[in-house]
């Protein structure tokens, strides 16, 4: 007796786990189809996909994390629009299609632009993250960025790689120049790094808690992914619990508090300033400035932000990148700037 009772208690102990894994293979599966189902396509209105963004002061920067982000101080902006989401594959293809736009990755670079440089990356292309480990697509233990004749938006692991089903996924690839380009054709600009961060905060009009993550001291708080990021020891293996390996459709984790997707992880994002080595007080560059200036500031981190690298899970974090040059993890958003009675 005691054995069928104890028998009975394992078959309906296993059948237990076997309708949760069901039930959460499920839940999974819906998460995903909602995300992917995504066009990446708005309607054409003037603010399709935007989100507006009350303007204030607020506490920019950080002064207990990385040296780049110090030193807080007071800025304020404006009332202004901001993409819902990073730019996807299909809202670029579509400007593509209507201007016949060139990206620079697309482009031969000019031996007088680039002197010294080997004849071989003198071909267009741009820079892919190829871990170590991959072997067969090229990996290096020593280079984990190369630069792959071929790669581009449309082709964004190299000329053999293609979007796919990726339209809802962040254009990549992208410079400061295809960005803005971009936006010019959408009667648009491209955030400065004061309004991408004070929209990343939330609009939060005060100092917020310097916390190490975006929304608060847990990484996966109540066992929720909440940022496509890069789960395991980089640059070697990615688990991909977040379900990801690379970038996600965009939708995928939870909004912040204003409803904007993928602030944090994803793909960087870039923002029309010229990056210094600490914050200044002194007047940025507009987006009209001019395109050959060597870095610009970059927000958000990417799917490449692990605890032992990179670790951009903030809106005060930042990074430099050059202006001519794209990777698989850089993208952008827009920004619409709201025009006053008196003009500004």
């Amino acid at each position: 007796m005691a054995d069928s009772k104890a028998i009975k208690y394992l078959y309906h102990h296993y059948l237990f786990i076997l309708l949760l894994a069901f039930f959460q293979s499920i839940s999974v599966a819906d998460e995903n189809r909602l995300c992917q189902s995504y066009s990446g396509t708005p309607d054409n209105s003037d603010k399709a996909g935007l989100v507006y963004i009350n303007g204030g002061s607020f506490i920019m920067g950080s002064n207990w994390h990385h040296p780049e982000e110090r030193a807080e101080h007071t800025v304020t902006v404006s009332d202004f629009w901001i993409d819902r989401h990073e730019v996807t594959n299909r809202q670029f293809s579509r400007f593509v299609e209507a201007t016949g736009y060139i990206t620079v990755a697309e482009r031969h670079p000019s031996a007088e632009d680039y002197p010294g440089a080997a004849k071989g990356l003198l071909v267009p292309g741009s820079v892919v993250f190829i871990p170590p480990t991959h072997f067969e697509g090229g990996g290096k233990i020593l280079q984990w960025w190369q630069y792959i004749p071929g790669a581009n938006w449309r082709h964004p692991s190299g000329p053999d790689s293609h979007l796919g089903n990726r339209q809802n996924h962040p254009v990549v690839h992208i410079t400061y120049e295809d960005a803005l380009a971009y936006a010019q054709w959408r009667g648009r600009d491209l955030p400065t790094e004061a309004q991408w961060e004070y929209a990343a905060r939330s609009g939060s009009a005060k100092s917020v808690p310097q916390t190490d993550y975006a929304w608060g001291n847990k990484l996966q708080p109540d066992g929720h992914w909440m940022a496509n990021t890069w789960q395991g020891l980089f640059p070697l293996k990615n688990s991909a619990k977040d379900g990801y390996q690379a970038t996600a459709p965009v939708g995928c984790f939870p909004p912040n508090g204003l409803g904007l997707f993928d602030m944090i992880g994803n793909v960087w994002e870039i923002t029309t300033d010229v990056y210094t080595a600490r914050h200044t007080t002194k007047p940025k560059n507009p987006s009209s400035a001019i395109i050959a200036l060597p870095t610009r500031v970059i927000k958000g981190g990417s799917f490449l932000c692990a605890p032992n690298f990179c670790a951009r899970y903030r809106p005060p974090a930042r990074q430099p990148q050059e202006a001519d040059s794209g990777t698989s993890h850089i993208g952008f958003r827009t920004i619409l700037n709201v025009i006053t009675p008196s003009g500004e």
